[in-house]
């Protein structure tokens, strides 16, 4: 028997987000420093991290980041700009034409290193022409209270950009560029990580239109006009990106693996249910709930502990009015289904820290969440209703706060099933 299921829970999640730390996972992808003149750019919430990491093996580098507000740190010679996440703001557009002036100065001699992880789509913001920053605003929120898949917003947000889809390196031509990822997205397309800035895409605005028209995306008229013109998206095969090549340095799997071999050395037998997982936060909790019900009635006294691992990213269709993420409302919705029953312990926390847009990682579900709910006069059905599952596990003092974790490889869930 695990004797603190939520402190071993808790073990796991920070397991998870060590491994991802740019300072562990970044340098064996990193080649020797080249000669003659360096130029790193990069944006995302890991972004800031990952230049410190280059510094530290490289020294003082010229260079421009963009991250989230909270995620600097220092550097020597790189200058970190902070910039709004997830709805971007003056900042990020001010920061982000400074970087395409500094990469159209590179020449054919140059080295450009692009250091690129989740949260880049909103940092790195110069939108289409015809498109103003406010109305982009407008589609990044709308998005993200759409339920549409990761995959599918950043095929809107590449065609409404001029940096993302391939054109951040396209700018940097015909300089040789090297891009390292940290991979938040399903699948570990660098095509998604961060909307693909150097990553060719053949996806089309139709195909993007499409996406509005499919999650009843509503957006102002400039929108569908900038989807009817010609698109800025560079095709894989374009010339301009001939001397870029990409690599991931840290995923979503590798993080999980580490939970489960932490897992496995305190007697768990772990169920991986994949890295990828995408859908509807409160169905993957009740689908989740279902597979945990089933084990526990399988289990003897004395059987080994069962643990559900997964990752990707879950949605949140927003109907309410309330303040939750994907991990908090699959946490609550799981809850629910498991309705108080006896040894299922869970944890779902982003492992950026923050889940939706709240400075929240996610939440713990024990046993008797749903009678401290109660006993808080909290009632758990119409909270999960009003898209307010923040609220219900900050109520109970079941919140993960992690505050900037300096990575991100999407979200970390786990379920454990004593006997």
């Amino acid at each position: 028997m695990i004797e603190k299921p939520e402190i071993f829970l808790r073990r796991l999640f920070d397991r998870a987000v060590e491994v991802a730390d740019p300072m562990r996972s970044l340098g064996r992808f990193l080649p020797p420093k080249p000669k003659g003149r360096v130029i790193v750019t990069g944006a995302g919430k890991a972004s800031a991290r990952m230049a410190e990491a280059v510094e530290a093996a490289w020294g003082p580098c010229e260079g421009l980041i963009i991250t989230r507000y909270g995620y600097a740190r220092p550097c020597q010679g790189i200058e970190i700009v902070e910039a709004a996440h997830p709805v971007p703001d003056e900042a990020g557009l001010t920061a982000t034409g400074r970087m395409l002036d500094l990469l159209r100065s590179a020449t054919e001699d140059d080295f450009v290193l692009a250091l690129i992880s989740g949260g880049a789509s909103a940092l790195l913001v110069q939108p289409a022409d015809g498109v103003t920053l406010d109305e982009k605003r407008a589609v990044n929120a709308a998005l993200l209270a759409s339920g549409a898949p990761i995959d599918r917003m950043n095929t809107v947000r590449k065609h409404l950009s001029r940096v993302k889809g391939g054109q951040l390196a396209a700018a940097a031509y015909p300089a040789r560029m090297l891009a390292l990822m940290i991979s938040d997205v399903p699948g570990d397309d660098p095509a998604f990580i961060g909307s693909g800035p150097t990553v060719g895409d053949r996806s089309t605005r139709e195909e993007a239109a499409e996406v509005l028209r499919r999650w009843k995306v509503d957006v102002h008229a400039s929108v569908w006009r900038a989807l009817q013109s010609a698109t800025g998206v560079v095709a894989p095969d374009d010339t301009r990106l001939s001397r870029v090549e990409n690599l991931i340095v840290a995923a979503p799997r590798q993080s999980l693996e580490a939970a489960a071999n932490l897992a496995n050395e305190a007697g768990c037998m772990v169920k991986m249910l994949g890295d990828n997982l995408e859908g509807e936060a409160r169905d993957v909790a009740k689908a989740q709930a279902n597979q945990a019900l089933k084990i526990k009635a399988s289990l003897r006294p004395g059987d080994h502990p069962v643990l559900l691992l997964s990752g990707g990213e879950l949605t949140v269709t927003r109907r309410g009015q309330g303040v939750g993420g994907p991990n908090a409302e699959f946490c609550l919705a799981l809850a629910m289904a498991l309705d108080g029953a006896d040894g299922i312990h869970a944890i779902a926390c982003d492992t950026d820290g923050v889940d939706g847009s709240a400075e929240v990682a996610g939440a713990i579900v024990s046993p008797d969440t749903l009678k401290a709910a109660k006993e808080a006069g909290i009632d758990a059905l119409r909270m999960l209703a009003d898209n307010d599952a923040h609220s219900f596990f900050e109520a109970i003092d079941r919140q993960v706060v992690t505050g900037p974790t300096l990575t991100n490889v999407n979200d970390f869930r786990a379920v454990l099933v004593s006997p």
